[in-house]
């Protein structure tokens, strides 16, 4: 192990606790910062603090943001009546990436996994049930991921909105079982969201 001083350590340590990055990768970042001038490391740092301090989650989907609402709620042009249900926000960006989907999101900020001990009452279906009562919705796309995870929430979901008379579909054609809505490519997003069928 390279003998590097007390905060250069620190730092190491700090990198390599964000997904995709080891041991190595953090210290060429280390690098790079060290050869870098102190204004472009000053605003990283200054981003990751404004990152913290501002970004929310949107009093309506669920989706990141830095007001109430989320800019694609607030878009006038979207289709009020469509909503798509994700697991994440980072599945809202994949699906945006695609250009095929007009609606608007519900984000459940998780989902369904009894080994991790998390059940529907810990993810936003609440206040998605709600949504469908009190908006005249006219369509439910369920876009969960397809691991095991992603279709126990699919199938819980259909249990609970079916009764509610709006029209249902799942996302279909093009995303291999045991994948990630954020690692999918824009073409096969869109085929899927055109291919979705009816639960």
């Amino acid at each position: 192990m390279a003998n590097y001083t007390e905060s250069i350590e620190k730092l190491i340590e700090s990198l390599i606790k964000l997904p995709g990055i080891g041991r190595r990768s953090a210290e060429r970042v280390v690098s790079y910062i060290l050869g870098a001038p102190k204004e472009e490391a000053k605003n990283l740092a200054d981003g990751i603090i404004k990152v913290k301090e501002s970004v929310r989650f949107c009093a309506l989907c669920h989706n990141l943001s830095e007001e109430d609402l989320c800019k694609i709620c607030q878009d006038q042009r979207r289709q009020k009546d469509v909503i798509c249900i994700v697991e994440k926000p980072s599945d809202v960006t994949a699906i945006e990436k695609s250009g095929s989907f007009t609606g608007v999101y519900h984000v459940l900020l998780g989902a369904i996994s009894p080994l991790e001990g998390k059940g529907p009452g810990d993810l936003k279906i609440d206040t998605l049930l709600n949504r469908i009562k009190q908006a005249n919705i006219k369509e439910i796309i369920i876009a969960t991921d397809a691991d095991t995870e992603g279709e126990t929430t699919a199938l819980y979901l259909t249990k609970v909105i079916k009764p509610l008379g709006v029209r249902l579909s799942r996302i279909g054609l093009g995303l291999p079982v045991g994948s990630n809505l954020e690692y999918a490519d824009s073409t096969t997003l869109s085929k899927s969201l055109e291919a979705r069928r009816a639960i």
